[in-house]
């Protein structure tokens, strides 16, 4: 029986997806074989390759001027290859500091360059982010870096922050194309795949033409932006299995109706979540209102030692990996793309019973 998985990442994948791969997994194309046997620089899986670039630019809206990467590492490679792309010695960078992925970005970019922290919101427990009007570059930076959704601790920025001629870099690993967004207010972007776009094994750069040639001279060849997009993200092997299935989920996401009708699916699961929270004395969300996210919803039980049997209940009943991190315990359920509404109302059924049998 297949569960509902609210795994933080990897994440639940669509299941027309995998029943897709599974279909060909062991005849692609009529070749005879896996696309995991394929050459990378066959000419059907370059095909794969750029028709994945192709969706990702419609379903995103990727004004001219911009280059699609795709990356090994993981968004934790891009927190040293984005420093040592955008600054040289001795320069200065701003970061705003939200909650876990944000202070290991700090930490990362500090080995590069001088990190001014211009907003950290530690006072509220990283609870909250910052005002709009508070939220301002250092004199000198080479650009701005914020994380619009803390997976762990479920704090989402409302807005895009106002950053003038300062590039703003933002990590959208939990975010990315579960809403329309603005691309040409940010002079990258970045995202780990293994949330919203497929397994992970890929990290998705999109990053402006004019920052892409100013990476240092000892910057490793496969996190050179410019060097990657000359080969097309085909230095060397990349995983190409997880490119194809990151594939399958763009043309997914196309099926589904583009990122305005997946704007309306998730503003919707994360409601109806909230609401069920909101409405009892039971649950608790921790996250300041107005920075909630929709992709990941941490909550907390009225009494903590009732943690481990509500997990095992939920897992008898089909619903995965509601465990908070391991760093804030608690509960927490994602809702990314590929959760459909209905395992968000079988979350909320079961929440309301087992409140019944324990409150």
């Amino acid at each position: 029986m297949r569960v509902y998985n609210f795994a933080a990442g990897p994440a639940t994948m669509p299941l027309a997806v995998l029943d897709e791969a599974r279909s060909e997994l062991s005849d692609w194309r009529g070749s005879g074989m896996s696309v995991m046997e394929v050459s990378h620089r066959s000419k059907d899986f370059v095909q794969v390759a750029r028709e994945s670039e192709a969706r990702m630019r419609r379903l995103m809206a990727v004004p001219e001027g911009y280059r699609v990467l795709f990356l090994q590492g993981g968004a934790t490679g891009q927190f040293a290859a984005i420093p040592m792309n955008l600054t040289g010695p001795g320069d200065r960078v701003s970061y705003v500091n939200t909650g876990s992925w944000s202070a290991k970005a700090v930490a990362e970019a500090r080995r590069y360059a001088t990190v001014d922290v211009v907003a950290d919101e530690a006072a509220t427990n990283y609870t909250t982010v910052p005002d709009q009007d508070t939220l301002r570059p250092a004199d000198g930076a080479a650009y701005l870096h914020y994380t619009p959704n803390e997976t762990i601790g479920g704090v989402e920025f409302g807005y895009i922050p106002e950053v003038g001629d300062v590039p703003l870099v933002a990590d959208m690993s939990s975010t990315i194309m579960s809403r329309p967004v603005e691309i040409s207010r940010f002079g990258l972007i970045y995202a780990g795949a293994q949330k919203n776009l497929g397994p992970a094994g890929l990290c998705v750069v999109l990053v402006r033409d004019d920052l892409i040639r100013r990476s240092r001279e000892r910057t490793p060849s496969v996190w050179d932006y410019r060097t990657m997009a000359a080969q097309e993200s085909m230095l060397n092997t990349p995983p190409t299995f997880a490119w194809y299935l990151l594939g399958l989920t763009l043309k997914w996401l196309e099926d589904q109706g583009g990122l305005d009708a997946m704007a309306e699916r998730n503003r919707t699961k994360a409601g109806r979540l909230y609401a069920a929270i909101d409405g009892s004395d039971f649950y608790a969300n921790p996250v300041a209102e107005s920075a909630r996210s929709w992709m990941n919803v941490p909550f907390l039980l009225a009494d903590p030692a009732l943690e481990p049997v509500f997990l095992q209940q939920a897992q008898e009943a089909g619903l995965t990996n509601l465990e908070g991190h391991r760093s804030v315990g608690g509960l927490r359920a994602s809702l990314y793309n590929a959760m459909p509404p209905e395992g968000v109302e079988a979350l909320i059924d079961f929440m309301k019973e087992f409140e019944r049998s324990h409150a």
